[in-house]
């Protein structure tokens, strides 16, 4: 029983001393544990008289309440040693300002879309949305491309393993075209009409997605002729790039659903495209077969169609080289449009 006072002295020193929790349990064990200092003084207390063995149990269960206490007192010392460590490392200044709630944007191709549909709207046209899972005859048939019309390969499609209530293939529409048809369908004359969506084809390099977006044009009317239709794209382009130095020439070209039909080119007047000419849109005179697929007399009315890449428009406007930006989302792109 001498060392007893010796061993609570040791112990408190030790437990005093040490910074780190599990070094704090082995020093525990050492002292209370099975083969600690006082267990090796409790099990020496049967060889004692009874009378002392009485007096010598009180004494070492008193130190060891009083070591335990001081283990308690070490225990929680320590969590609040690290909770204020961590406090100081993490430590935030009240008297910043909040970080306020982070605002969206518009995608720079919604924001093309959006201007197209302001500029069209302004003058009288309507604008029409729809499926984009398309029937075979909508998308091509009534276009005037029957089956195994060599300008369907014009077009690698995704045709889908479905077919409609028909019978006939599906597939995801090569471009907004179909709209054309199921408005005009639903529509008496005139018709004046954009389609701007999400088309799809099998292509994909630095100026091709095999997602993309196109805008569609109808006019439908009993006098409508291709100067109404170069008079009504020439004012689009200058109006949507905001520049009157702008020179627009339409190519023949051939598209099975317009006759005639021309391809149009443009040239800035004025910065880095100046003098270059630059296809922007397929277009022409309807073909009297579609206006007859629209449910429409072709002896009384005629009109024009034309298509152009809302992706075109954008990366011209905007001086985008890569097509695949809009699609990355990288937010060092994006945010550049606001």
């Amino acid at each position: 029983m001498n060392n007893l006072e010796k061993i609570v002295g040791a112990a408190l020193e030790q437990f005093r001393r040490i910074d780190d929790a599990a070094e704090l349990e082995q020093a525990k064990a050492h002292f209370l544990g099975k083969t600690g200092a006082l267990t090796d003084l409790l099990k020496g207390l049967g060889k004692l008289p009874a009378q002392e063995r009485r007096e010598a149990g009180s004494r070492i269960n008193a130190a060891k309440d009083k070591l335990e206490g001081a283990l308690t007192e070490r225990r929680e010392a320590l969590v609040r040693a690290q909770l204020d460590a961590r406090l100081a490392e993490e430590a935030l200044d009240v008297t910043l300002p909040g970080r306020g709630a982070g605002r969206g944007r518009l995608h720079p191709l919604t924001r093309t879309q959006d201007r197209i549909e302001a500029i069209f709207r302004s003058i009288g046209f309507d604008i029409a949305d729809g499926p984009e899972i398309e029937t075979d005859w909508n998308n091509f048939t009534a276009l005037n491309n029957p089956e195994n019309h060599p300008a369907r390969s014009m077009q690698d499609t995704f045709y889908v393993e479905n077919q409609d209530a028909s019978g006939r293939p599906l597939l995801l529409r090569t471009h907004t075209s179909p709209m054309q048809v199921r408005y005009a369908r639903m529509h008496s004359p005139p018709i004046k009409v954009i389609a701007p969506g999400r088309t799809y084809r099998v292509d994909s390099d630095a100026t091709h997605s095999p997602m993309f977006h196109q805008v569609e044009g109808l006019w439908i009317d009993e006098d409508v002729s291709f100067a109404d239709l170069k008079g009504v794209y020439t004012d689009f382009l200058r109006r949507f790039f905001e520049t009157e130095e702008l020179d627009v020439r339409f190519r023949p070209s051939f598209f099975p659903f317009t006759e005639p039909s021309a391809e149009i080119d443009m040239a800035f007047g004025a910065g880095p495209n100046k003098g270059q000419w630059l296809e922007i849109s397929g277009a022409g005179q309807v073909h009297p077969a579609v206006i007859r697929n629209f449910g429409i007399d072709p002896e009384k009315y005629i009109g024009f169609a034309f298509g152009s890449g809302i992706e075109r428009l954008a990366m011209l406007r905007y001086g985008i080289h890569d097509l695949r930006l809009f699609y990355d989302g990288d937010l060092r792109f994006l945010q550049q449009f606001r």
